[in-house]
């Protein structure tokens, strides 16, 4: 079988300056999914990055390899658990604290599964929604409030998923939290206008990395990602991309989007 012309993905591209001077938060920042691959991105792109996730090991080995990549930038790390109230106000607090200000909340955190829903119980489905869903809010309220007060208007990005469009076996909760969040990002979006925050979401299809690999099974994901009209699955460094685009000033008519990171929407 021929291979087809962007079956390999490209190596990342190097940074343009888009986010100079701006402070970016990134939720779920540990490890080698999305979020640690925005954290990067946005760090290439000029901005300083707080961190943060609720696995404290990992965001501490987060913090020294992101400081050692780009020692001219600066980095803290501030654990949070988007399920805690409490916590999510501290992240928001400290990191405007730790680095005097935020431009930038990126709600990267979310939890998904495979369970179809005769056998889910209320306990799986609750945790998912709690997580991705309901913690996206409480980080959205958080930054809100912040950016309200601070009066410099900024940036949310959210990470939805094409699943909040799709249909795919097993993930009845994970996609009904990821619909929700593609609505809170339109309804938040007209009320944050007149504080000049500007919410947009991306919508991955499938983009792997280790934990990924880990907690699915390799044929699901070979499935998936042979769909996808390159025949391959995006790199997370492509997807954190367009987070940093829709960070930056080149977006600065577009809000209440959802866009899809993918070769194919639904």
């Amino acid at each position: 079988m021929t291979a087809r012309p962007l079956s390999v993905a490209p190596e990342p591209v190097a940074g343009h300056g888009l986010l100079t001077g701006r402070v970016a938060v990134v939720t779920a920042a540990a490890g080698t999914g999305i979020g640690s691959a925005t954290a990067r991105r946005l760090l290439a792109e000029g901005a300083d990055v707080v961190v943060s996730d609720w696995h404290e090991r990992r965001l501490a080995e987060t913090e020294v390899e992101l400081k050692g990549e780009f020692p001219d930038r600066r980095v803290a790390a501030i654990a949070c658990d988007v399920q805690s109230t409490e916590q999510v106000d501290a992240l928001v607090r400290g990191a405007a604290e730790a680095l005097g200000r935020i431009d930038i909340m990126v709600n990267n955190a979310g939890l998904g599964g495979e369970t179809p829903v005769v056998d889910m119980t209320d306990e799986q489905w609750d945790r998912v929604l709690d997580i991705t869903l309901n913690g996206t809010f409480r980080c959205t309220r958080a930054a809100l409030a912040y950016f309200r007060s601070a009066g410099h208007g900024g940036v949310i990005v959210n990470n939805a998923s094409v699943l909040g469009w799709r249909a795919q076996y097993g993930q009845a909760h994970y996609a009904a939290a990821k619909a929700g969040v593609m609505a809170l990002t339109r309804c938040s979006a007209i009320e944050a206008a007149e504080l000049g925050v500007r919410i947009n979401a991306v919508a991955p299809s499938i983009a792997r990395h280790a934990f990924l690999d880990k907690v699915s099974s390799t044929e699901l994901l070979d499935q998936l990602s042979e769909r996808e009209a390159f025949g391959r699955a995006a790199e997370p460094w492509e997807v954190a991309a367009t987070i940093a685009m829709l960070a930056s000033d080149y977006t600065s008519y577009l809000t209440g989007e959802v866009v899809s990171v993918s070769s194919q929407r639904a």
